[in-house]
């Protein structure tokens, strides 16, 4: 089995620096001495971590009037980032999904995760990867609303979603969860 590790090799030290020995000494992954009197050093750097951050806040998305057809409320749900600082192998990738349960009101009936959807909107990126977004109009499974593909290193990707509500007519007033 492979490691996602990446070693990096440094030229020979001198002695004449020997004020920093002492720190390089403690942080370095091995040294040794060789008889002209200089030493090699090494450090590993290990493949970090695959991390998404979502609002972690209440959002409110908007408000709906009643009418008789029905309609829809529509807002964003905030930032939503995924950095990938695995030191990916060129070629890797990753699926950010979504899912939504019901939005709930005190009392009364419930509006279906069906009834809401995912606008990806806008993606800022950084380093080396393909991002694709999948709209989605049903978020009662779970589903990719991103994928990134053909990455080399590390790499993120950050967008602002749009949610749409779909409110039919006659659904009872209140504030829905």
């Amino acid at each position: 089995m492979r490691t996602t590790s990446t070693r990096f090799r440094f030229g020979r030290v001198a002695i004449a620096v020997a004020t920093a020995l002492p720190l390089l000494l403690a942080s370095a992954g091995s040294v040794s001495a060789d008889t002209h009197g200089m030493s090699e050093a090494t450090i590993t750097i290990e493949g970090g971590s695959l991390a998404i951050t979502v609002p972690s806040v209440s959002v409110d998305l908007g408000t709906f009037t009643n009418i008789v057809g029905g309609g829809s409320v529509t807002g964003t749900l905030g930032e939503v980032q995924v950095l990938d600082a695995r030191s990916a192998a060129a070629g890797a990738g990753w699926v950010a999904t979504a899912i939504s349960s019901a939005f709930t009101p005190p009392a009364g009936t419930a509006l279906a995760a069906s009834f809401v959807a995912y606008a990806v909107g806008d993606i800022t990126q950084s380093g080396t990867a393909t991002y694709e977004s999948h709209d989605r109009a049903d978020l009662t499974a779970v589903g990719p609303v991103i994928t990134a593909t053909a990455i080399t290193g590390d790499n993120s990707a950050t967008w602002n979603p749009e949610i749409t509500v779909d409110v039919p007519g006659g659904t009872a007033a209140g504030v829905y969860t």
